[in-house]
Formats: structure tokens, C-alpha cells, sequence
């Protein structure tokens, strides 16, 4: 019998969610909110930075069930395909074409209408601060709050440039702190690697069964003008935006410690993989169980 079937239900205990920033590695926060809810937790406000607010803001908007069927069935081409490469502008991708087809399948309503109170976390960088969006379009805040520098463009909300929540809230505990609930569950995309830094199933290239640079990160860098097949830009910065929002990460959870952390594995997946969403939201699934058994839940 397993952890889930052993214990009583939670009682629907009202708990916040803080789901963290780290590319493809967002949608393992897929699977555990399933198993919270499974478990019989109720999420009645959630906080997201990058994909953590992409996955965050669908889930409030009662539309989870969907973008999973959605975004599992999608293969490495389509995602590719969704890419909408821009010329003279300070990124390479535009994202409308992105946000389009998640926005068919999500509808895209008013933040302040969601069931389940939402925050998402941007970055206004000539302020130099973290910006909360609660009020507004939902596809507004989740362009804003997954706007990589230098990958997507910046995404104009309330007539300001943002970028990506994950530049300064990696993890965005303290938005959540407000809310009602009985509990903090906080998402850490940092956790512990599977596999030994530096070991083949690191390097090796899913989407092509070789070792070395992924496809879409090669891609990227001929958009840059970079040919080489060494470990080129795109690839770098992805390495050192995870880098620095694995530190942040640290010190909030320091500061200001959850209730509950779940932490995903820092190698599950390479920064752009988000067609490997079925494998990941099973490894989602997988540590949220394995962290609600440990803390006795």
C-alpha cells in the first residue's frame, strides 16, 4: 500500500502554493499539484515565477486537466514550430505564436475573476524590483513573468517593460504569505541531481539520442549567428540563469521557510525540453509524494 492510500485524507486543508522558476523543468509542478490534491489538499492561492507561473495561473483559472492534455501530446517539432523568431529586436523569440495556442486552450480571463487567488511575479528591471500581478489579462501576466532576457522579449504590462520572475524571485514564497491558508507548499526546481555532474545521461540529447547541444539550443544560436557545436550561447545562458536562481532560491528558503518543500531534480531536463512534459509531471508526481510521506502528510 502506498503513502497516498495509507494515510487519511488531509481534510481538505487550505494550503498556497510557490511554484518556482526553471524553464521545462515548470511543468514537473504538473504533477504535483495533481498529488497535493490527490492527497486532499486545497490550493486556494498559488504565486509563480516564469513556469511556475505559467503552470500557477493555469491551474487557478480551473484549466489544468486541459493544458496537460495539451502540452503531453505535443512532440519536440510542434513546440519548435510555436517559436516565432524575431530580427532587431533585444530577443529572439517573440512569443506570440506561443501564447496563442495556450491561450486556445486555456481562455484567457481576468486574473481577478480566477477561482483561486493568483499572483504572478515579473521583474521591472529598470526599477530593479519584483513586480506582483494580480488584476488583469491572465496571458499578460504569464508573458510578462516568463519573459527570459535575451530569449523572449519583453512583454508590456501597465504600460512597463517586464521580464522574467525568476531574475529576482526564483521562488516567490512571500507573495503568498497574504493569503488564508493554513500552510505554504513551496516548489523548489533546484533539487538534488539525479545523475553525477558531468555523467552521459547529462550530456546526452533526448530529442536526438546523442550526446552534446539539443537541437532548439542550436537553433537558438544560429538565430544568434553562432554556428559552432561547442556549448554555444543559448546554452550558456540558460546554465547561468539556473546557476543564479538556484542561489536565490537558497537564501529565501533560509529566510523564509515553507511548510512544505518539494523539490525537483535540477537535471530532469534541459532548460527548453518542454516536450518532455508526461515525463516530467511524472517526476512531479514522484517527489511531491515522496516529500508529503516524509513530512508525514
Amino acid at each position: 500500500m502506498t503513502g497516498a492510500q495509507a494515510r487519511p485524507i488531509a481534510g481538505r486543508e487550505r494550503v498556497a502554493l510557490g511554484l518556482g522558476a526553471g524553464g521545462a523543468r515548470g511543468l514537473a509542478q504538473i504533477g504535483v499539484i495533481e498529488a497535493l490534491e490527490a492527497r486532499g489538499f486545497q490550493i486556494v492561492a498559488i504565486a509563480g515565477a516564469s513556469s511556475g507561473a505559467l503552470v500557477g495561473g493555469v491551474h487557478a483559472a480551473g484549466k489544468l486537466a486541459e493544458f496537460r492534455d495539451a502540452i503531453s501530446g505535443m512532440g519536440r517539432g510542434a513546440f519548435v514550430r510555436l517559436l516565432d523568431p524575431v530580427v532587431g529586436r533585444p530577443a529572439v523569440i517573440a512569443g506570440r505564436r506561443l501564447v496563442d495556442a495556450m491561450r486556445e486552450v486555456v481562455g484567457d480571463p481576468l486574473i481577478e475573476t480566477l477561482p483561486v487567488a493568483f499572483t504572478a511575479v515579473a521583474v521591472d528591471m529598470e526599477r530593479q524590483r519584483e513586480v506582483w500581478l494580480r488584476e488583469g489579462l491572465l496571458w499578460d501576466a504569464l508573458r510578462a513573468s516568463f519573459a527570459v532576457p535575451g530569449l523572449f522579449t519583453p512583454h508590456v504590462v501597465h504600460g512597463r517593460p517586464l521580464v522574467d520572475g525568476g531574475l529576482l524571485a526564483p521562488l516567490p514564497i512571500t507573495a503568498t504569505r497574504l493569503s488564508d491558508a493554513h500552510r505554504l507548499v513551496a516548489v523548489d526546481m533546484h533539487g538534488w541531481p539525479r545523475h553525477p555532474p558531468g555523467s552521459p545521461a547529462l550530456r546526452m540529447d533526448p530529442s536526438t539520442g546523442h550526446a552534446g547541444n539539443g537541437r532548439l539550443a542550436r537553433w537558438l544560436d544560429r538565430r544568434l549567428g553562432n554556428d559552432s557545436e561547442e556549448i554555444g550561447f543559448a546554452e550558456t545562458m540558460a546554465r547561468a540563469l539556473d546557476t543564479m536562481q538556484a542561489q536565490i532560491a537558497r537564501v529565501q528558503l533560509a529566510l523564509d521557510p515553507p511548510e512544505l518543500l518539494i523539490r525537483i531534480p535540477r537535471d530532469a531536463c534541459q532548460f527548453y525540453e518542454f516536450w518532455r512534459a508526461r515525463e516530467l509531471i511524472e517526476i512531479g508526481r514522484v517527489e511531491a509524494e515522496r516529500a508529503m510521506d516524509l513530512a508525514g502528510y
